[in-house]
């Protein structure tokens, strides 16, 4: 593994509690009650940040890739994103689906668009052979 060149952001954060505690970033601009999936307590989980955190990461991606194939991108350009938490074995295991909606792009554009973003998007290049990931345009 090799070192960043350069660390252009860090994100900080203090949890405790694990699943049915709080985490706090350390500049205050996250606060929240974390619980168990399903357990219908109040708060988010990891899989829900995980989701929200590669969705938007990845729609950052598409928009630079479109800046660099010079194609524009739709206002109405969105991403849903799930995030399983399963077993595998005698341990938990993740995997993640993308669905990316384009309205208005030709599909081979939208596919260039998207395949290009799953190549540089940090999310996607840090679960790349790690788990299982299905990147569809909707």
């Amino acid at each position: 593994m090799n070192a960043l060149d350069t660390v252009l952001y860090t994100g900080k954060t203090h949890t405790s509690g694990g699943r049915e505690g709080r985490s706090r970033s350390d500049d205050g601009q996250l606060d929240i009650a974390l619980s168990p999936p399903g357990s219908g307590r109040p708060g988010t989980n990891p899989e829900q940040l995980f989701a929200a955190g590669w969705s938007a990461c990845f729609e950052g991606a598409i928009k630079i890739a479109a800046r660099q194939l010079r194609i524009a991108v739709p206002k109405e350009l969105a991403i849903d994103a799930e995030i399983d938490l399963g077993t595998i074995g005698d341990g938990y295991q993740l995997q993640a689906r993308l669905d990316v909606s384009l309205p208005g792009l030709a599909p081979e554009q939208a596919q260039a668009l998207v395949d290009q973003a799953h190549r540089t998007c940090p999310y996607s290049k840090a679960t790349r052979g790690n788990i299982d990931v299905q990147i569809r345009l909707v």
